[in-house]
């Protein structure tokens, strides 16, 4: 199967990102070769996958992780999340960005930043990319020790990420920093991709519009094409409630970390989210806008650290 002949660039995706041209089908296929069962010709005549269809989205997004990322073995619950790769990528090079604000210009690597993800699932994407982009180290949290241990399982199957992320499991399931981040600790960063839905009416309603716009079909049971347990995708109030609830905890590890950062997929949340950073003083809010395909988002960034606080952390870490 030969490659697109035209490459069409992806303009919403961050400079950096490796999947702005249009796939190589044919290496990926190389790479997973059950992808070729799944590539079928568009409305165009070009060759493309169906993005409506779990099965093929999980063995496109192997293809892309051993193609363009080096990781050989991935593999978690078919009920789990499964996440489109080139948006993931795009929130670590955002945040990279903003990292190097601090750092002269300059794009820190290696094991001299250590990033926190809030909800590490059992994909374990986010370290996953962060390792093999950056070579930062990670600290991946979860509620679900299912999720934990599908996560350690990726991790132990793929040499380069082996010492590179520590799993922890959060056992307080009103927190998210508290626990898991240790009172003389340092993190650089931290990530989050907040649950999104407020119950799991919510949830399936979202579903039931994603298939629609994926296929051109309603479906009354709908399954996900990026699946997802309930509590990857449901949290009682909401990604706002949650996104609020990490506020308060990050204030209670103001001096431990440099950024706090989470993606906020809901422009009408901006306004409670910034009132609330400024009700625990944060010192610094930042908004990041970020697209991928057709959808916008943002990320939200906040620090407690004052300007010489941040001077010191610079000097201290990452010189």
């Amino acid at each position: 199967m030969a490659p697109n002949k035209k490459p069409s660039i992806k303009s919403k995706l961050h400079p950096r990102n490796k999947n702005r041209e249009n796939y190589d089908l044919a290496a990926l296929v190389a790479c997973t070769p059950a992808l070729a069962a799944h590539i079928k010709l568009n409305k165009s005549d070009e060759p493309s996958i169906n993005f409506a269809n779990p099965a093929a989205v999980k063995l496109l997004n192997k293809g892309l992780l051993h193609h363009y990322y080096g990781i050989e073995h991935w593999d978690f619950p078919d009920n789990n999340l499964c996440p489109p790769i080139p948006g993931r990528a795009d929130y670590l090079h955002y945040i990279a960005d903003l990292l190097a604000e601090n750092n002269a210009g300059k794009l820190p690597k290696g094991s001299k930043i250590t990033c926190l993800d809030v909800g590490i699932g059992a994909n374990t994407i986010y370290p996953i990319l962060g390792v093999a982009i950056y070579d930062w180290n990670f600290i991946g949290s979860d509620i679900d020790a299912a999720a934990i241990a599908s996560a350690e399982k990726i991790i132990a199957a793929n040499p380069s990420l082996k010492d590179k992320i520590e799993c922890r499991l959060q056992k307080d399931k009103h927190a998210i920093f508290k626990g898991i981040i240790g009172a003389k600790e340092a993190v650089d960063i931290t990530i989050c991709n907040p649950p999104f839905h407020a119950s799991k009416e919510d949830a399936i309603k979202g579903t039931m519009r994603k298939v629609k716009n994926l296929s051109g079909k309603k479906d009354k049971h709908p399954t996900l094409n990026f699946s997802g347990v309930s509590n990857e995708l449901i949290y009682e109030g909401g990604e706002s409630q949650f996104i609020n609830n990490m506020i308060s905890d990050s204030k209670k590890m103001d001096k431990n970390c440099f950024w706090f950062t989470t993606l906020v997929s809901k422009e009408s949340n901006l306004k409670g989210i910034y009132k609330h950073l400024k009700k625990v003083e944060a010192t610094t809010i930042k908004t990041i806008p970020m697209g991928t395909g057709n959808k916008s988002t943002r990320i939200v960034a906040w620090t407690f650290l004052n300007k010489q606080e941040q001077q010191n952390w610079i000097k201290n870490r990452w010189k």
